[in-house]
């Protein structure tokens, strides 16, 4: 499963070059073409990465990235601003407003990709990773296999990416829905009480016997990996 990165820029033939970059290297990518449409999305779910324009229709850039450093949720989130503004000053100023990086336009596309890795890198090292864990549990993206406590474990797609997402975030709680865009894809309509499906076909494979249940379901809100059973196998 690509990092998710969502691309706001309002140039609609650099939007499409930089989505077929973004997806060439294996990244799951959004487009949004104004600052309000991208304000209104961030608060339904929160990408691994933003490109982000300086310059949009409805809501700048700079002040997008202001409310999204305000918020607990979007605090650490990656922002790379895109811009024509090549003086130092406004360099200096998006920086201040908190974008973690800044590239002038025109600007080289392999360098655009190098950076975004970069940062992907630095932020959530996770989505990089070729084995996975979580206490007794791994994940081997590369031969597409998982094991726990050393016994191999035969999952199909559907709860093969549950599972990677769920190792990409551990702890983290996610609703229904949020799985659902996670992992089904925004594209796809299907009801919820799917993923309480999968969610059980998940469970049953993965534990056998009296082995702990990795998968906290936390009333009212979804579903997270549960870092006490993290924290017993390390005791």
């Amino acid at each position: 499963m690509g990092a998710r990165i969502m691309v706001v820029e309002d140039e609609e033939a650099l939007t499409e070059l930089l989505r077929y970059n973004l997806e060439g290297d294996g990244y799951d990518v959004e487009t949004v073409m104004r600052g309000d449409d991208a304000d209104t999305r961030l608060k339904e779910h929160i990408p691994d990465l933003i490109v982000l324009d300086w310059m949009l229709p409805g809501l700048s850039g700079i002040e997008l990235c202001r409310r999204l450093r305000a918020r607990s949720d979007t605090k650490q989130l990656p922002i790379i601003m895109l811009t024509a503004r090549g003086e130092e000053s406004e360099r200096v100023r998006g920086l201040a407003t908190g974008a973690d990086d800044y590239i002038v336009k025109p600007f080289s596309v392999p360098e655009l990709l190098a950076r975004v890795k970069g940062l992907l890198r630095r932020a959530s090292p996770e989505r990089l990773a070729t084995v996975l864990a979580f206490g007794d549990i791994e994940l081997d993206r590369e031969k597409r296999r998982v094991a726990r406590s050393g016994r191999p474990i035969d999952l199909g797609p559907t709860e093969y990416r549950l599972l990677e997402f769920f190792l990409e975030h551990p702890g983290r709680v996610f609703s229904r829905e949020q799985l659902l865009d996670s992992v089904w894809g925004r594209d796809i309509y299907i009801d919820e009480r799917t993923v309480d499906v999968h969610i059980g076909r998940l469970r049953k494979l993965l534990n056998l016997g009296r082995e702990q249940d990795p998968i906290r379901t936390v009333r009212g809100a979804g579903y997270a990996l549960d870092d006490r059973f993290a924290k017993a196998e390390q005791t």
